[in-house]
């Protein structure tokens, strides 16, 4: 493949992943784009990047106009949701209900695709946005905008790697639709990933990265054991919990210095 091909193709996944993984308005892409999504699985965590970084700014001049960092942290994690469709939240909010409110594989898919929201859902989500919210706080009295970065890009390098190592529990929706990425694309997904939380944090995107890898596995096993597989609620409440952990871990990083 010529030189001009590597760098469209590289191009073309970076759009697609933004597509997948955003509600950024993009140009316009060729139906033949999507043809390979699962290869844009490197990219993810530039998806990341793009809905951390506005919201960063917006919490930045939020304390710069002299709001607390509290306030700041709630319009931080505002944007986020906006900027993604809050795609991941509603991942988890699905899982919660499906795992714990389904006796039987079939019934817990069932559920899982039910628009409607459940009391284990609801509880996730009021713990994620809380957990979150606290961590966010704390990062942004510090200071520490990398880490909100960092945690973003993170949190969505560990959903190709459980999409490459668990089967899909399904034969349509999201997941099947992507596909299974190739194991360059996983890790290329994760250094890209960690080149950027190094940039961002330095040293500490290390701890940051294992306690991530502990909630992604973590999640595959749940996955793998009560629904033979992933789907893409799944891969939402992976993230989720990946980014809790990647929070949480830099929270501690600074507190203990």
């Amino acid at each position: 493949m010529r030189k001009s091909d590597i760098l469209t193709a590289g191009v073309y996944d970076i759009a697609v992943a933004l597509a997948l993984l955003t509600r950024l308005p993009l140009p316009h892409l060729p139906s033949g784009a999507f043809a390979h999504q699962a290869r844009s699985a490197w990219a993810w965590p530039l998806a990341g990047l793009a809905v951390a970084a506005p919201a960063c700014l917006l919490g930045a001049l939020a304390i710069g106009a002299g709001l607390s960092a509290m306030i700041s942290a709630g319009l931080v994690l505002l944007t986020q949701a906006m900027l993604s469709g809050a795609m991941h939240e509603d991942g988890l909010a699905d899982t919660a209900d499906g795992l714990w409110g389904g006796m039987t594989r079939e019934r817990r898919l069932e559920i899982m695709r039910d628009s409607r929201i459940g009391s284990y859902g609801v509880l996730a989500l009021i713990l994620s946005v809380g957990l979150r919210w606290s961590a966010l706080a704390g990062l942004i009295a510090a200071g520490a905008w990398g880490s909100v970065l960092a945690a973003a890009v993170l949190s969505r390098a560990g959903m190709p790697a459980l999409m490459a190592a668990l089967p899909r529990a399904r034969t349509d929706g999201l997941s099947h639709g992507v596909g299974r990425p190739e194991r360059g694309a996983v890790w290329a997904a994760l250094a890209l990933a960690l080149a950027l939380a190094l940039a961002c944090t330095g040293w500490a995107a290390l701890s940051a990265l294992v306690w991530v890898a502990l909630a992604v596995v973590g999640m595959g096993a749940l996955a793998r054991a009560k629904l033979g597989g992933q789907t893409g609620d799944i891969l939402g409440a992976a993230q989720q919990l990946a980014e809790i952990a990647a929070l949480l871990a830099l929270l501690a990083g600074i507190s203990g210095r």
